[in-house]
């Protein structure tokens, strides 16, 4: 006779060999001794081992700086930005849906635990019978009864579907803190879009003011006799060209604080970001840390970690579907023809009863439900194991980035600097007539787009920045995250 038969039996004599009590206090005795038999199946076990490298194949000049912190937006040195991510983080929308979600795992870990405690029922009933005739007299009756029903989690599925519900709850907090992450990226490198912005159209009003300047000059030449028509069409060409890349600019900035204003929760018909430029803003320096610490380190590693000991879980929950399931039930109450001697001694009612079903046929659909959970929990395995090797090239990719625009803003830098000399020297050249008007457009042109160039660099450079903190976890540690220490 098996171990859990063997339990069964003296829970059984001792039921039936101990004195009457009430049926409430007997369910009670019971479900201690059966607790005692319960099957503790093990629901947990570590997340799959992933070669993790000693250190970056990019990390390169930057190991000397500190780890992300909690608020890394602060170090980019504007108070604006950190006014708006601290608003963000407050009214997002996507935050509050990730919230949301959170709150529904919350009521999901609470429904599951609930079959692990006895349910309690109570019932009541009066009826009062009057004769037709002259004879007889009213009769009246009454009942009552206190019901408990408990089922016996011999073999942890019980325990497991908790354990699945709870993880999975964990999974929806490391997942609203991935979301908050996402978003206050997306604030800070939108804010940062726009003051480019900002700077790419005081670089065109520039360029149209030069333009303008010589085209003075052509038209004074072209009174004079010394420049052609020719000259004169060609210089207000360039000055139409240059103001037509105004309205697309301008666009451009109505687009990105469309965006930035979405991320803030806010309409974007009242939202305008201050007309500041990037000279406002720092270039932190970041350091990557060592790679094992992104296991700790990124909420979107540990919800990976989260899924999968939710899928260890389903799988006993479906292994424990095979075996067995004991129910108890037990109930006492009163009924009585008279409602005053309702709860007279007489009139007192007991049972306990136990019950067991276990599976004989279902064509395979509990052994094919155990498959499932199995085959899911390989797959998660699997996206772990992607999750952790993505955000590992995910940093050193980003870290390539920096060093690669690092060295291009460097010679951007010196090319502009050059094309500003040969504009200006063409341009006297141009008045003296040592040079003729293609010249001074070849070299106008040239600074244009170096400038636009330059603008862009700086942008992607301060965008990579914030890439490199969103790929390091944004300073975020598990057991010390908050609502703004994303």
């Amino acid at each position: 006779m098996g171990p859990y038969v063997k339990c069964l039996a003296g829970i059984f004599d001792i039921k039936f060999s101990s004195v009457p009590v009430p049926a409430v206090a007997a369910l009670a005795m019971v479900c201690a001794a059966l607790a005692g038999c319960a099957h503790k199946t093990p629901i947990t076990e570590p997340p799959p081992a992933v070669a993790v490298p000693a250190a970056w194949a990019q990390g390169g000049e930057l190991g000397d700086q500190e780890w992300p912190d909690a608020n890394w937006w602060k170090r980019f040195g504007s108070a604006e930005l950190s006014q708006l991510v601290d608003e963000g983080q407050q009214n997002n929308l996507e935050i509050a849906a990730a919230l949301s979600r959170v709150r529904q795992a919350e009521v999901q870990a609470r429904i599951a635990g609930a079959p692990l405690l006895p349910t309690v029922d109570i019932s009541s009933g009066a009826n009062r019978q009057l004769p037709l005739g002259s004879n007889g007299s009213a009769n009246t009756s009454a009942s009552g009864l206190l019901q408990v029903g408990y089922e016996i989690d011999f073999w942890g599925k019980n325990q497991a579907s908790r354990a699945a519900a709870e993880a999975s709850l964990k999974a929806n907090r490391y997942d609203r803190q991935t979301v908050a992450l996402t978003v206050t990226s997306g604030i800070v490198s939108t804010y940062l879009q726009v003051l480019s912005l900002h700077d790419r159209l005081d670089v065109a009003r520039e360029n149209v003011a030069n333009a303008e300047h010589v085209l003075t000059l052509v038209e004074a030449q072209s009174s004079a006799g010394t420049a052609s028509p020719l000259d004169l069409a060609r210089q207000r060409s360039a000055v139409a060209g240059q103001k037509a890349a105004i309205p697309n600019l301008m666009q451009q900035e109505r687009e990105a604080q469309s965006a930035l204003a979405i991320l803030l929760g806010r309409s974007s018909q009242s939202f305008k970001v201050g007309n500041y430029g990037l000279h406002t803003i720092n270039l932190p320096d970041v350091a990557p840390g060592l790679p094992s610490e992104l296991l700790s380190r990124r909420p979107d590693i540990r919800r990976s970690e989260a899924q999968l000991e939710a899928a260890n879980a389903n799988v006993a929950v479906a292994r424990a579907a095979l075996f067995p399931s004991i129910r108890l039930t037990g109930a006492t109450g009163a009924q009585s023809s008279a409602l005053l001697s309702l709860f007279n001694g007489p009139n007192l009612l007991a049972n306990l009863g136990v019950s067991l079903v276990a599976p004989i046929f279902d064509a395979g659909l509990l052994k094919g439900e155990r498959d499932l959970a199995i085959a899911q929990k390989q797959e998660l395995v699997q996206v772990y194991r992607a999750t952790v090797m993505a955000a590992l090239s995910e940093v050193d990719t980003v870290l390539g980035q920096i060093r690669s625009l690092d060295e291009q803003r460097q010679l951007k830098t010196t090319e502009m600097e050059q094309a500003r000399f040969a504009f200006n020297l063409s341009e006297i050249r141009y008045r003296v007539g040592a040079e003729d008007l293609m010249t001074v457009l070849d070299t106008q042109r040239a600074l244009s787009d170096v400038q636009n160039e330059l603008g862009l660099l700086k942008l992607k450079r301060l965008q990579a920045t914030v890439s490199l903190y969103k790929a390091l976890g944004g300073g975020w540690q598990d057991g010390a995250a908050s609502s703004k220490g994303v």
